[in-house]
C-alpha cells in the first residue's frame, strides 16, 4: 500500500528544483525538433536577384538544424542539417524562438559533418 505525503496549509510549498520557464525539451516516438537556418523571407538566387517573401513558392523544401530527437529515431543526431517541408511540420514557439516538430519519416536529407572518408550528405 502506497502513503502518500500531506503538507499541512501552513507549511510552505516545497521548493521546484527546476524554476519555471526553464524546463528541458524532451521528444517523444519518431519526432524530430529542428530551428530553420533563416526566417522566411527575401532571399537571393545564384545570379543575385532579389526574390521577395511575397513570391509564391509551391511546395518549396527548407534546411533546418536539429535540435533534439525522440528515443525512435534512428539515423538522425542533434546538430545535424535536414531538409523538409513545412507542410509536413507542426509550428512551436520556444523561449520566443521558432521550432518544427517534424517526424523523421517526413524528412527529406540530412546533411552531417563530414567525417575521414565522408561525403557527409545523406540522400
Amino acid at each position: 500500500m502506497a502513503t502518500r505525503a500531506v503538507r499541512a496549509a501552513d507549511d510552505p510549498p516545497p521548493d521546484d528544483p527546476v524554476p519555471e520557464g526553464t524546463h528541458s525539451i524532451r521528444m517523444t516516438a519518431d519526432r524530430v525538433l529542428v530551428a530553420q537556418r533563416q526566417a522566411p523571407g527575401e532571399r537571393r538566387s545564384r545570379a543575385g536577384i532579389l526574390i521577395p517573401a511575397t513570391a509564391s513558392v509551391d511546395r518549396r523544401l527548407v534546411w533546418a538544424e536539429v535540435v533534439a530527437v525522440g528515443p525512435t529515431v534512428r539515423n538522425i543526431e542533434a546538430g545535424d542539417q535536414v531538409l523538409f517541408s513545412p507542410e509536413d511540420a507542426y509550428e512551436v514557439d520556444l523561449h520566443g524562438d521558432d521550432h518544427h516538430i517534424v517526424r523523421e519519416r517526413d524528412l527529406h536529407a540530412v546533411a552531417s559533418v563530414r567525417g575521414e572518408g565522408q561525403t557527409g550528405l545523406y540522400l
